[in-house]
């Protein structure tokens, strides 16, 4: 498991190019055949993936958590990005196409991971807060998501934002977390952009396409840097920073946040001629 540990809304500025991305930015995610974990300071999150092809992947427990498994102090939000798949919890086995969404509740022990097809394997993304309470294990397709839709084309911003795991679905501790789509033609993601204070925030950005970009803007309102993101890379946003995007064409991204609530519109806005 990566260790990433967070620099302060002071000492960011500093940094170049390669130390930003080593701070921020988590690319190597998603390879056939292995279970990849970076752990971050930002709220102790923890994203991953798990990608199963000729046979099944557990769950292992690393030794910096200090735990016998790895939900025995946390939850864990799961989206498959990928081909049909499924991942067994406690003996169960949960069917995840594309875009399906599982919550994993704390206090489950046994977990792991599998493709229908190896040949176009299922790509889990992971996303772990810790947990001081346990809610059950829930399956929800992409079809029950909570949808809202935002945006205008005059703004190149019409987007599709999907929540699963929120204080209206899926139950959870402090994890919540969804998926947005850029609709085609458009390219601005969460713009205008804000920052949470009271919560971290972890990017996913999927469906982009191997010679597509987004274009992740960071940082302190009024001091913001950017991050080059390739597809199926996340990208760690501290409670002080905004996260905002303009891709080079439409792509997904999946979110997810933990911290001291669950309120998802407990925000505070950036606006767009106070950014610098």
């Amino acid at each position: 498991m990566q260790i990433r540990s967070s620099p302060n809304q002071s000492d960011y500025p500093k940094y170049n190019t390669d130390e930003l991305r080593a701070a921020f930015l988590i690319e190597s995610l998603f390879a056939p055949g292995k279970v990849e974990l970076a752990y971050t300071d930002a709220d102790r999150a923890i994203v991953g993936s798990a990608v199963p092809t000729e046979s099944s992947l557990r769950a292992a427990v690393d030794a910096e958590l200090r735990a016998a498994y790895f939900c025995e102090r946390r939850e864990l939000g799961i989206l498959n990005v990928g081909g049909e798949g499924a991942v067994h919890v406690d003996g169960k086995q949960y069917d995840l196409g594309k875009l399906d969404c599982l919550y994993v509740g704390r206090g489950s022990r046994d977990l792991s991971f599998s493709s229908r097809e190896a040949a176009a394997p299922a790509a889990f993304y992971l996303l772990s807060y810790p947990a001081h309470a346990s809610y059950p294990t829930t399956l929800a397709r992409a079809r029950d998501a909570a949808r809202v839709d935002l945006g205008a084309a005059a703004d190149a911003n019409r987007r599709t934002i999907y929540k699963y795991i929120h204080a209206g679905g899926i139950r959870s501790c402090q994890l919540v977390m969804g998926f947005t789509q850029i609709e085609e033609g458009s390219v601005w993601n969460t713009m205008p952009p804000h920052t949470h204070t009271r919560r971290s925030e972890i990017y996913l950005y999927f469906d982009l396409g191997p010679q597509r970009r987004v274009m992740h803007f960071m940082g302190a309102p009024r001091q913001t840097r950017h991050l080059v993101v390739a597809d199926r890379q996340a990208v760690i946003s501290p409670g002080w920073s905004v996260h905002c995007g303009c891709g080079t064409g439409a792509y997904s991204f999946c979110w997810g946040m933990g911290g001291e609530n669950q309120t998802f519109d407990d925000m505070d806005p950036a606006p767009v001629d106070q950014l610098k």
